[in-house]
């Protein structure tokens, strides 16, 4: 079979759908490349859009079977159990040395604003770090969305402990769930670029994120390399929120809220205030009222001027 391969959404991180797609293919003899339109017609060419805010692709596709799949789609579908465990085609994506993987799957959460415990449903084991480990890098990118909250999960961080890895919990770790003693495993971990990540998308978290910060403190590790993710709704409570983790000395990192449910996108306030917060040199000398009324006087003139 001739394969085709859509990465939607562009080639800005590894798709980890695919790449196991590639490989299955792979094993079977078939051809697999990237979509190239030009060619003669697929037998069968796989979408995959992880983000709902990307543009669909927008040319007719040459193929006898069109299959589309992720979140970007509203389909939740997991791939097939043979397909799913099979060891992901790291060449398509040659610019990129770390793997990717999960060690768990779901979330002990509720958030409303957050899709995985309809996609994935409650938190459970699927990997090992060192299944998923490439030969020949030492960098893995996890994408479990809650590994704190599995002692599987635990455990296989504390089994990194003193091995040849660098790891990034890129979906962040929840800090509701560090105790001094896992604060103690997480400052002995290899991060990639030495930073951790944890979220924070309620006023209601920042003395639970201060907490964290202190454990992990007390084992060394300095509140700049903790970079926290920063659901941005309401814009006044926002603001509050960021000044608040400047104090604690954390990294805010903004992002706008899109209503997955009924297709809302982000305002241009909350846009505004992400684009502030993430801009650290505007951040640190800038009030965003000052920033968002300098923005407004520019898209003004700019309207002006058309």
């Amino acid at each position: 079979m001739h394969i085709g391969l859509i990465d939607v959404d562009g080639h800005n991180f590894p798709n980890l759908a695919l790449m196991k797609l590639s490989a299955w293919h792979k094993a079977q003899g078939d051809e697999v490349e990237w979509y190239e339109p030009l060619m003669p017609e697929y037998d069968k060419v796989y979408m995959s859009k992880v983000f709902t805010f990307t543009e669909d692709y927008q040319w007719a596709i040459n193929a006898r079977q069109i299959v589309k799949g992720g979140t970007g789609y509203g389909l939740y579908e997991n791939l097939p159990a043979e397909i799913e465990y099979t060891f992901p085609d790291y060449s398509l994506y040659p610019q990129y040395s770390f793997a990717v993987g999960f060690l768990t799957r779901g979330c002990i959460r509720k958030c409303p604003w957050c899709i995985v415990p309809k996609k994935e449903g409650w938190i459970h084991s699927v990997n090992t770090w060192d299944k998923i480990k490439r030969p020949d890098s030492r960098d893995i990118v996890f994408l479990d969305n809650n590994v704190l909250a599995s002692e599987h999960g635990i455990a296989q961080i504390e089994d990194m402990i003193g091995k040849d890895v660098r790891i990034d919990f890129n979906q962040a770790m929840d800090a509701r769930l560090v105790t001094p003693e896992i604060a103690k495993i997480l400052s002995k971990e290899k991060w990639i670029d030495g930073t951790l990540r944890f979220a924070c998308d309620t006023y209601a978290m920042i003395p639970i994120l201060k907490r964290c910060v202190s454990y992990l403190e007390e084992n060394g590790v300095k509140p700049y390399r903790i970079f926290v993710y920063t659901l941005i709704q309401d814009v006044e409570e926002s603001i509050a929120r960021i000044m608040a983790m400047d104090e604690i000395g954390v990294q805010p990192f903004g992002q706008p809220y899109r209503d997955f449910t009924n297709n809302i996108e982000p305002t241009e306030d909350q846009k505004r205030l992400a684009r502030w917060c993430n801009n650290k040199a505007v951040h640190r000398s800038t009030r965003f009222e000052d920033y968002s009324n300098e923005n407004r006087k520019a898209y003004k003139r700019r309207g002006d001027a058309e």
